[in-house]
């Protein structure tokens, strides 16, 4: 709809005293969005009220794609685009064998927005899915619909066929690694629209990587690589999990995007 440059400073002005930081490009992405005034002004009032802007757009910017995330469906993390970085560099180095493609599974896959990622950046593979909360997992397959991936409903690993046990080449996680005493200080917009199950990583933050590190193990190639996202205060812990149970493991970090993934990998011979 066309505006005026009144219309938008008041709406960067309402945005900014709701505590967005980026206003002005919000501003842009609501007018964009609104077919009339009224669509318009509900749209605003929305965001001042809390509800996250990409559930009010319907998707979300993702390593340049157009992730699209329904209301009460965690929203991907520019951070995360650096755990995709990590796997793309990993996948271009792997050979998987002749005729091949690379196994890959996405794992507390959410929206599907680092699988989606991975295939855009360095497909051709084969590309597996998967998450507990079937609202995420439904939007899942709309963000992979046009692709060959599968997308998988269960509890980790229990969701996965059991036909890709220790065929597994990358497997990427960003499962919930906010302890729980912290959600009550999240942003509201995180804390009140979207699903706990996708923030809440127990006591210390670290209860899904126990997990997914014990087991990792039965699902990966020998040689295969598990990465996981956490933040910079936990990630020696995270690394000292992924080594007692048989990986090597290491820290890397983006301070660009002030993000830190545990890149780990199964021994060879294992």
């Amino acid at each position: 709809m066309q505006h005026t440059g009144t219309r938008r400073q008041d709406i960067i002005r309402r945005l900014r005293s709701a505590g967005c930081v980026f206003a002005e490009e919000e501003a842009d992405l609501l007018l964009g969005a609104a077919a009339d005034t009224d669509q318009l002004e509900s749209l605003v009032d929305r965001r001042v009220d809390g509800l996250p802007l990409e559930h009010l757009l319907g998707w979300a910017d993702f390593c340049g794609l157009r992730i699209a995330v329904d209301p009460g469906v965690f929203v991907p993390r520019r951070r995360t685009e650096y755990l995709v970085r990590r796997g793309v560099t990993l996948l271009r180095e792997l050979d998987a064998g002749p005729g091949r493609p690379p196994l890959v599974v996405d794992l507390c896959c959410g929206s599907g927005a680092v699988g989606a990622a991975l295939l855009a950046a360095a497909g051709p593979l084969e590309l597996h899915a998967a998450d507990l909360d079937p609202a995420a997992v439904a939007c899942a397959r709309r963000n992979l619909s046009a692709t060959v991936a599968a997308v998988h409903t269960g509890d980790l690993f229990e969701a996965l066929p059991e036909e890709l046990r220790g065929r597994v080449d990358l497997l990427a996680v960003n499962a919930p690694y906010v302890p729980t005493d912290a959600i009550a200080g999240m942003p509201p917009e995180a804390r009140l629209h979207e699903p706990r199950i996708s923030l809440d990583g127990g006591v210390d933050g670290l209860a899904l990587h126990r997990r997914i590190a014990a087991g990792a193990t039965d699902w990966l190639v020998p040689g295969g690589w598990l990465l996981i996202e956490t933040s910079r205060s936990q990630a020696r812990a995270a690394r000292s999990i992924l080594t007692d149970n048989g990986f090597a493991a290491r820290i890397r970090t983006s301070a660009a995007l002030d993000a830190t993934v545990v890149e780990s990998r199964l021994p060879p011979g294992a």
